[in-house]
């Protein structure tokens, strides 16, 4: 899977609690940190990575020996990995609370403008709507089945979840406390609170403002990095296919990076009190962040009222 670059949230380098360590490398398109008390020893470097690999070799639609490729060949019942049934309840959840904006089935839409296996950003056609949900898949849980030929796109929650996996197979390890950054999708596992700064979207050397990071995640998603042609980039409306213009940047912050990274996508099609409303607890308590595109700040209260950090504008 090849992710989005976003106005990433930042460790700030006083961070209390971030640990000594780091270890950095590039997987699925991305940098990423794992910051330690210790070093990892080799064997648990090659646990993380191998997983990484299973994740990506599942999930990628740049890939054609991934099992997403394999779904958009034909029609048919797929046996999806373990961790599909998270995955896909959240975007089941965050395609109703937005309805359909966010949908894991935006795979043609997103080739359409050119963000295609190639990666040759060059769009082919006009937008192109995604299929709806219910016409398109059913989902029992296990298995995925389709009635056409769909090109999945989970890279609206699925660098997320991988974060959280990658943590819990350091957990597994027995590395109790770490944080784990792919590419500005974090999540930290420790006690007391870390600062992170909020990238500026217009300005990388800048900061739109500080949170305070628990024992939780916070995920950012931005179309100005990545984007191509006239007003093109990665975050769709599924039911139009055309690029979301309202929303420059958002951040979310919530108990998992998977919960966190969808959230992060569905806040440039509802606010976050909507999305409160709309999902009506189905994905915890999370605090929010955007940026509108006149250059507004909208937030959750408890950021607003600095009980969990500070903003500047």
């Amino acid at each position: 899977m090849r992710p989005s670059t976003t106005s990433r949230p930042r460790p700030l380098p006083d961070a209390a609690g971030a640990g000594p360590t780091a270890w950095r490398f590039e997987a699925i398109g991305t940098l990423w940190q794992i910051d330690t008390d210790a070093p990892l020893a080799p064997a648990v470097r090659q646990r993380v990575t191998e997983r990484i690999a299973v994740y990506d070799r599942a999930w990628s639609r740049f890939r054609e020996d991934s099992l997403v490729a394999r779904i958009a060949t034909a029609p048919g019942s797929y046996a999806l990995p373990a961790e599909a049934g998270d995955l896909l309840e959240v975007y089941r959840a965050l395609y109703a609370a937005t309805d359909g904006a966010v949908s894991p089935l935006v795979g043609r839409s997103l080739e359409a403008l050119g963000y295609d296996r190639a990666y040759s950003l060059r769009p082919g056609g006009p937008p192109l709507a995604a299929p709806r949900w219910e016409d398109a898949v059913a989902w029992d849980g296990a298995t995925l089945t389709t009635v056409r030929p769909t090109l999945l796109d989970v890279g609206a929650a699925g660098k997320g979840q991988l974060v959280d996996l990658v943590l819990d197979e350091l957990a597994r390890a027995g590395v109790t406390a770490a944080i784990v950054d792919a590419g500005g999708d974090i999540r930290r596992r420790g006690s007391g609170r870390i600062r992170v700064g909020l990238e500026h979207p217009g300005d990388a050397t800048r900061a739109i403002g500080v949170v305070g990071l628990g024992d939780e995640a916070i995920c950012a998603s931005a179309g100005n990095r990545r984007r191509w042609g006239a007003g093109l980039h990665h975050v769709l409306d599924a039911t139009t296919g055309l690029p979301a213009a309202r929303v420059l940047a958002t951040w979310a912050i919530a108990p998992t990076a998977l919960v966190a990274d969808g959230l992060a996508t569905a806040l440039f099609f509802a606010d976050g009190g909507t999305l409160d409303r709309r999902l009506g607890g189905a994905l915890g308590e999370f605090a929010w962040v955007r940026v509108l595109a006149g250059g507004r700040l909208e937030a959750s209260a408890d950021l607003r009222d600095g009980s969990r950090g500070e903003l500047f504008a």
